[in-house]
């Protein structure tokens, strides 16, 4: 008898509907999965199998065929477990059912409880822009499906109890979420009136904040560079929903969700130097996976020890800073997957670290000093909007009790900017300046002559390539937008030229 359910294969971040289609005739016993499975999936005739059994029913003696379709489709994914068990149950006549009504999603271990899957919310929210409204899923998935609202999300514990809701020998209210209590987590343990004697450098923080820009810190170890950049999220703005199921959507195909929680802070990650090009960017032997720059998506991207990692590492960098996105190229497939981060890397002078410390002496030849610079190239320091030098903190700062602005201060400066940066661009298609294209600069950052002369010299004097000039020019508009100035001044662009005059000091070698 033939009978089929339907479920969803992720594509990176993309869902494709597939149909489970299961037959079953006489002849010798034989339980066989076609359709381009991957290795998790031909293992599922076990699962299924002795699932099915210890649920109480008896499994059909022979020829069993499962096909996956469409067949031309790669298919990977334990989801894949639960629509299979209810397709044959439907093909043995234990279950009647609508067989288009509903998406299956689940894996089943062999008692018959259904566990969580990966990438649960991708695939609600693929199938739903295919016209899909109810879905049965893991009873531990229900939270991080039930974000989409317009949805209904059957969440069960057990295969028998699927059995008698399709049936209907049972009924189950679908399980919503209070959407309006999803901020009530947002917590940080950092706050910026606790960095000390580091003005400059909160400075360009909350310029990188405002603006989106990156930012590149150089100081000797112990000067507090990572301490700082750990505060930064503390002054983003927080995400919109959009931008939470956006996230959440990444974190959940890498099974990263925190009991299927939405995700509501901006992400920090810090990958070790160590880290390998795959780790960072993304990719893997089969379907690519998202790297740290796609779970640093619409957050931050922490590099410490930036030339410590592998020079390879460091350059493909290039694209994603450049383009918010990453496309990975496989034999199997090839994927895009988003990074819209703000990078903050942060490294020492020279080897030793000590290089321009005036507490302590450098050991390093210059010879030794130029191999360890040059270890960023200048097409990735063109990227960095933002560069400063951080000083060691002296002892009189670490005792100095006057004010100093907390992290809630900061973010309503930078969220005013924002906010100033969102109705100038509200008739483009981006946010914030940083993202602005040659074209769009002509018509959004209008010089007066006295500022134009002004930028000239600059541009003349520190050789500045056409790349870190533009970088200039957008966080000068960014400065004056915290200053909530209509017109850049020459004060705003001095400040920005500032954070791009290290480079004649380190990189002139």
């Amino acid at each position: 008898m033939y009978s089929k359910s339907n479920t969803c294969s992720l594509l990176g971040l993309t869902g494709n509907l597939v149909e489970v289609e299961s037959d079953i005739t006489s002849g010798l016993p034989a339980f066989l999965i076609v359709g381009l499975p991957d290795s998790s999936i031909k293992e599922s005739k076990e699962r299924v199998r002795v699932a099915i059994v210890n649920s109480g029913y008896k499994f059909p003696l022979g020829r069993i065929t499962v096909n996956l379709s469409p067949a031309d489709l790669k298919k990977e994914g334990t989801q894949l477990d639960l629509p299979i068990a209810i397709s044959l149950l439907s093909s043995m006549g234990v279950i009647n059912y609508d067989h288009d009504e509903y998406i299956f999603l689940g894996e089943l271990a062999l008692d018959g409880r259904i566990a969580p899957i990966r990438g649960a919310l991708a695939m609600v929210i693929a199938m739903r822009e295919l016209g899909f409204r109810k879905f049965i899923i893991a009873d531990e998935s229900k939270d991080e499906c039930a974000i989409i609202n317009d949805v209904e999300i059957y969440p069960f514990k057990n295969l028998n109890d699927i059995v008698s809701f399709l049936n209907k020998e049972k009924d189950l209210i679908p399980h919503k979420l209070d959407l309006s209590k999803i901020d009530d987590d947002i917590h940080y343990d950092y706050d910026f009136k606790d960095i000390k004697g580091q003005e400059s450098l909160k400075r360009a923080l909350q310029i990188a904040a405002a603006g989106n820009h990156n930012l590149l810190m150089i100081g000797p170890p112990g000067s507090g560079k990572t301490f700082s950049a750990k505060h930064l999220p503390t002054i983003l703005p927080d995400m919109s929903f959009d931008e939470k199921v956006e996230v959440t959507k990444i974190y959940s195909i890498m099974g990263l969700l925190d009991r299927g929680k939405l995700v509501n802070q901006r992400p920090f990650r810090s990958p070790h130097h160590s880290a390998s090009e795959v780790a960072l960017i993304g990719g893997g032997h089969s379907i690519p996976k998202p790297g740290e720059i796609s779970l640093a998506h619409r957050g931050v991207l922490f590099l410490d020890e930036f030339p410590e990692f592998d020079k390879k590492t460091i350059e493909s960098l290039r694209e994603p800073i450049e383009n918010h996105e990453i496309n990975i190229s496989r034999a199997q497939a090839s994927l895009k997957y988003p990074s819209d981060f703000i990078l903050i890397a942060a490294m020492n002078p020279c080897p030793c670290g000590n290089f321009g410390n005036p507490l302590k002496e450098c050991t390093c030849s210059q010879n030794e000093i130029r191999r360890y610079l040059n270890k960023i190239s200048a097409p990735i320091l063109d990227r960095i909007d933002i560069h400063i030098e951080v000083a060691p903190v002296k002892y009189e700062d670490l005792k100095d009790t006057s004010y100093s602005k907390s992290s809630d201060e900061l973010k309503k400066e930078v969220e005013m900017a924002r906010k100033i940066q969102k109705d100038r661009y509200k008739n483009e298609k981006i946010n914030t300046n940083s993202e602005l294209s040659t074209a769009l600069m002509k018509k959004y950052i209008k010089l007066s002559p006295e500022v134009e002369k002004l930028a000239k010299l600059a541009f003349n004097k520190y050789n500045f390539s056409v790349r870190s000039f533009n970088k200039i020019l957008k966080m000068a508009r960014t400065i004056a937008d915290l200053d909530q100035a209509k017109d850049i001044s020459e004060k705003h662009l001095l400040e920005a030229v500032r954070y791009r005059s290290l480079d004649g000091k380190y990189w002139s070698n």
